[in-house]
């Protein structure tokens, strides 16, 4: 089999799979462990077509394939999470990774979050943030420790209002 045609079937390939994740009606919700799409015609669902440019426009909502993460939250999470570096970040999954991070007032302790974002509605319990800290040792190593429980709370909080405050402004605007 020639490069071109090779080329060409893959390239069908990949358009039939898109087609088929995209343009759907009603609603599909995955497993937690199955992972997959869920269709979302409202209420700040990331699109494939918002992705790549496509989509279309039904009654005032995009009704597109969506990855079954709220935009708002996701758009939130990564705002509130600005001042710590990014390790990674999965936008279909709805998981955001930071790296460690060190505050220059206090050099001896360093902190890591993750970001679950388990829904496409906007509410609290869409939300689960992980919280990791580590303290240097007597020999200049980094050893775990406990984090208040407040903290993972107070993070969780920061980000819903963020949210909530890209969400008026969306609907204001």
């Amino acid at each position: 089999m020639s490069f071109t045609r090779l080329a060409s079937v893959a390239l069908i390939a990949s358009g039939l799979a898109l087609s088929a994740c995209s343009h759907t009606s009603g609603a599909k919700t995955a497993s937690a462990n199955g992972g997959g799409f869920q269709t979302q015609e409202k209420d700040g669902g990331i699109s494939l077509g918002s992705i790549f440019g496509g989509g279309s426009k039904k009654g005032g909502s995009q009704a597109q394939a969506g990855i079954g993460v709220n935009s708002y939250l996701w758009r939130a999470s990564l705002d509130t999470l600005s001042f710590m570096p990014l390790a990674s970040a999965d936008p279909w999954g709805g998981v955001i990774v930071t790296d460690w991070y060190v505050n220059p007032e206090k050099p001896d302790e360093r902190f890591k979050m993750t970001v679950y974002i388990l829904d496409t509605r906007l509410r609290a319990d869409a939300l689960n943030v992980s919280v990791f800290k580590q303290v240097r040792d007597a020999s200049g190593g980094w050893v775990d420790s406990a984090v208040a429980s407040q903290t993972e709370t107070d993070m969780e909080n920061a980000i819903l209002t963020r949210a909530r405050q890209l969400r008026l402004a969306n609907v204001g605007g």
